[in-house]
């Protein structure tokens, strides 16, 4: 399955780099400022991740809450989310998006009818948290049908046997949680080990694409930079509620810590 994701990878590894992946929340703090972030800081991410706005997310810490709060507070609903990705994706046809949320939304809209939104709005990509392997096996058919990455999760807990299967099943890109803990929460593992569990996963499969994700900030990006890619989002969502906080420019302010973050694992 060859992608704009798996294009995003190959494009960082020529540079010598981890490719930058960034998340946002779709809607925050409004649909128009959201998409302006998002066709900013993608000059400097190599993959966006867009997430819908959930009222009751079970992985995600206080920052990206208080971003969801924002976005549901002025109305967005699915169909947004999808508007803006598509807007994206018409200025930014070869940037990958893939966006971001849990099962109960996608099974109420209807799992045909949320594939044929996510193909018409030129989606990458899906991370679907609450939706485990082996649960998402016809789930992740039916993407990859699309041409739509279903991307596997993964964590310092997965035994050995499933790790197998799930790399086995997976398709561009596996996301690697690097500790137990909701996002944003404090690095409580050392990089160290948190590689050394990473090239455990990159051992069954070295053609795979591993990402790490949780509690990488501007301090611990470049301690990880051994990795096929780098995911921040609790340190951009806790960015756009300083700027609107201090009334400051959301975009410039946010495109600044994107900068920063590409600047150190260069």
């Amino acid at each position: 399955m060859s992608s704009l994701i798996s294009k995003a990878f190959l494009d960082a590894k020529s540079e010598n780099r981890p490719a930058l992946l960034t998340y946002t929340v779709a809607g925050d703090n409004t649909k128009k400022k959201s998409l302006e972030i998002l066709k900013s800081i993608s000059n400097y991410a190599d993959i966006c991740e867009l997430g819908f706005p959930h009222n009751t997310p079970i992985a995600d810490g206080g920052q990206i809450q208080t971003s969801a709060y924002r976005a549901i507070k002025n109305g967005i609903k699915i169909n947004d989310v999808f508007s803006i990705a598509k807007n994206f994706k018409y200025i930014k046809k070869n940037k990958p998006i893939i966006l971001m949320g849990y099962y109960n939304m996608i099974y109420q809209f209807n799992e045909n009818r949320f594939l044929e939104k996510c193909k018409k709005s030129y989606v990458d990509g899906l991370i679907v948290v609450d939706l485990p392997y082996p649960e998402n096996k016809s789930f992740a058919l039916k993407c990859k049908k699309k041409g739509i990455n279903f991307i596997q999760l993964v964590s310092p807990t997965t035994s050995n046997i499933r790790l197998k299967k799930i790399i086995k099943d997976s398709h561009d890109m596996i996301y690697y949680i690097s500790m137990l803990s909701t996002t944003g929460g404090k690095l409580k593992v050392s990089p160290k080990k948190i590689l050394q569990k990473y090239y455990k996963i990159k051992k069954h499969n070295k053609s795979k694409n591993v990402v790490i994700g949780f509690g990488i900030t501007e301090k611990t990006i470049k301690s990880l930079k051994k990795a096929d890619g780098l995911v921040v989002g609790s340190a951009i969502c806790k960015e756009i509620s300083k700027s609107i906080e201090k009334g400051q420019n959301t975009v410039t302010n946010v495109t600044n810590i994107v900068k920063r973050l590409k600047n150190k694992i260069q």
